[in-house]
């Protein structure tokens, strides 16, 4: 069976794709990586797609008028590679309902909160000022309405006494390195189906 084709969508340092970059570099891995498409040019995401032979684009929303005109765009220039999966990390744009949609099924993201709580923005410090006991990360289908869809994949981590938002992000994004690609993985071998709009993921073989 062909690996599945990915498009890394990213906006930054791209911590989450080197996480995939080398979850692919394993030829036992059923997935590679396609194309890296960033919104803004010279971030250090961009540099780990070069050094690992990824062909990449940057696609900046400012020299659109609207976000409709910018995700027509994005979907024009990732089509050409023909990907089977999109996988957000760090991507820092709200994409269209008309993006999602033709890319429905075919989109995912990675948060970093238990979803369905927290979604949006300043997770880390909102968690602490909550005063809850756990927080973590979430892999999930995206979906019109920001940070919802079927939930692939989550991952646990205790909020200890002394955490500020700084060291409780950097145990999350520590879950996020090992959940990510384990939700790709389950997609690329056949074993996720939505049912309900909720994630079943099939025993391996």
């Amino acid at each position: 069976m062909a690996n599945l084709k990915l498009c890394v969508l990213i906006s930054g340092r791209g911590s989450n794709l080197q996480s995939l970059i080398d979850a692919c570099a394993d030829n036992a891995f059923p997935a590679e990586i396609a194309l890296v498409v960033s919104n803004i040019d010279g971030v250090q995401g961009l540099e780990r797609a070069k050094k690992a032979g990824i062909p990449t684009t940057v696609l900046s929303h400012k020299d659109f008028k609207s976000r409709e005109t910018f995700d027509a765009s994005l979907t024009q220039t990732i089509s050409r590679f023909d990907v089977d999966l999109l996988c957000l990390a760090g991507f820092m744009r709200i994409l269209s309902d008309g993006f999602v949609n033709h890319w429905f099924d075919r989109l995912i993201n990675i948060h970093p909160s238990l979803l369905p709580d927290y979604k949006g923005l300043h997770v880390h410090e909102r968690v602490i000022e909550a005063g809850e006991d756990f927080s973590g990360c979430t892999v999930h289908y995206v979906r019109p309405d920001m940070d919802s869809g079927p939930i692939i994949k989550q991952a646990k981590v205790a909020v200890e006494a002394d955490d500020n938002a700084d060291t409780l992000a950097a145990r999350v994004l520590e879950q996020e390195h090992i959940i990510y690609p384990e939700a790709v993985r389950l997609i690329a071998e056949g074993r996720v189906r939505i049912e309900n709009e909720c994630v079943v993921i099939n025993a391996g073989t």
